[in-house]
């Protein structure tokens, strides 16, 4: 093969694939972006949604800290309010990759595979490329998890809360929201203000309100780290992810734990205080009953509903990234469906990188926030400089062999 056209490619063009792009492109590597800018933010998050990261958590990283919210207010020239609305985030977003990486092609990858020394990235028109490196920043939309109850289930009747950008559909329609967490609880409160009959079921016996402690002062950085994510004082540890990969399994499971607890941000009360919350209960049977959903619960209750929306979250699966090839995936080594990165985000194919929700397993709950695109941008770009440095030592040492070697014809 020849030498590779590039020397990575990154799939994905959400916060995880702009930063590691841009932090690439600063450190002298040839790179190209595919994917559609801040698309899962777009196509799968409901309208007037906030974000329930705070302001230090949300902004994208670059290696110049140039294009900050800070820096995003200022030049648009209105105050974006807190909590962070959804399409200020979205917005944020579109600036970013238009100044810091503004070349991105849309166009989607199909397949990945492996062709030494490097890989084969054939795009959606069979336009093959050829890279020394990929970075899968792919996001989390394949990883929507559905509960076995719901299963055969058609899209009319239930659904996963990322399907949807505009709750409003469901306008005078009864829908049980499924799940205890920032989406489900956000969900829910759009769907009622849009004028659905709402009930949300939750397994916990209630909802549980996170994000109360101060994050101001002195007070509050003694507390949290300024990436803000996990409980008072557990936050400086997650921010340091390298530290999280070093500790024994069941300690980082348990911060993991801590972590990422179902729960949801204080300021969605008042707007929930009317919703029809059944807690300490489970579905346990839905069928379709003349054209609407009849649902079971663990009590023993049923239900009749016209739709299921299931917040129920993601579960990390790469092998449901659906342009890696099995070829590649074979050599992939994971741990129940999250890839075994190394330093650098690198897996055990290497030049094979996963940024955001996979590296968790490895990381820590960092990884799966905005908040994370600084350490994973920075430790990709690391490695990258590193292998370059390697590289070139090793051309070095062997054209130095090659000036030392005796001549053969001479003797």
């Amino acid at each position: 093969m020849s030498r590779s056209a590039v020397d990575a490619v990154v799939i994905g063009a959400g916060p995880y694939g702009l930063a590691a792009a841009s932090h690439l492109r600063a450190a002298g590597a040839e790179v190209r972006v595919f994917g559609r800018t801040m698309s899962f933010w777009k196509r799968h998050m409901p309208r007037g949604m906030c974000l329930k990261s705070s302001w230090s958590a949300s902004r994208i990283a670059d290696p110049a800290r140039a294009y900050t919210l800070e820096e995003f207010e200022r030049v648009r020239g209105r105050r974006i309010s807190r909590p962070i609305p959804l399409a200020d985030f979205v917005a944020y977003g579109e600036w970013f990759q238009a100044h810091a990486v503004p070349e991105i092609d849309p166009r989607q990858v199909v397949s990945v595979t492996r062709d030494e020394p490097g890989f084969r990235v054939v795009l959606e028109d069979d336009e093959p490329i050829e890279s020394d490196r990929v970075v899968v920043a792919a996001g989390i939309a394949e990883f929507a998890w559905r509960p076995a109850e719901f299963d055969g289930l058609p899209p009319e009747l239930a659904s996963h809360s990322s399907e949807h950008a505009d709750l409003g559909r469901f306008a005078g329609r009864r829908v049980a929201v499924i799940g205890a967490g920032q989406s489900a609880v956000e969900s829910a409160v759009l769907l009622h203000e849009a004028g659905a009959d709402v009930e949300v079921i939750i397994r916990a016996a209630g909802v549980r309100w996170v994000g109360r402690a101060t994050r101001e002062g002195l007070l509050g950085r003694l507390l949290f780290d300024s990436t803000d994510v996990g409980p008072a004082l557990v936050s400086h540890l997650v921010a340091r992810p390298t530290l999280v990969r070093r500790l024994p399994p069941q300690l980082q499971l348990e911060v993991a734990r801590r972590s990422l607890a179902a729960g949801a941000s204080p300021w969605l009360r008042p707007r929930a205080a009317d919703l029809r919350i059944t807690a300490g209960r489970r579905v346990t049977q839905a069928s379709r009953s003349n054209g609407h959903l009849a649902l079971t619960l663990d009590d023993g209750a049923t239900r009749e509903v016209d739709h299921v929306l299931l917040a129920t979250g993601y579960r990390v699966d790469v092998h449901r990234y659906r342009f890696l090839t099995p070829s590649l995936l074979a050599h992939v080594r994971c741990a129940e469906g999250s890839p075994m990165l190394d330093d650098g985000l690198e897996s055990t194919v290497p030049g094979l990188h996963f940024l955001g929700a996979p590296g968790v397993h490895s990381f820590g709950p960092l990884v799966r926030f905005v908040s994370g695109t600084r350490f994973a941008a920075g430790a990709l770009a690391r490695t990258v400089r590193a292998g370059r440095r390697r590289a070139v030592a090793r051309q070095a040492r062997e054209q130095g062999f090659a000036v030392g070697a005796p001549d053969q014809g001479a003797r």
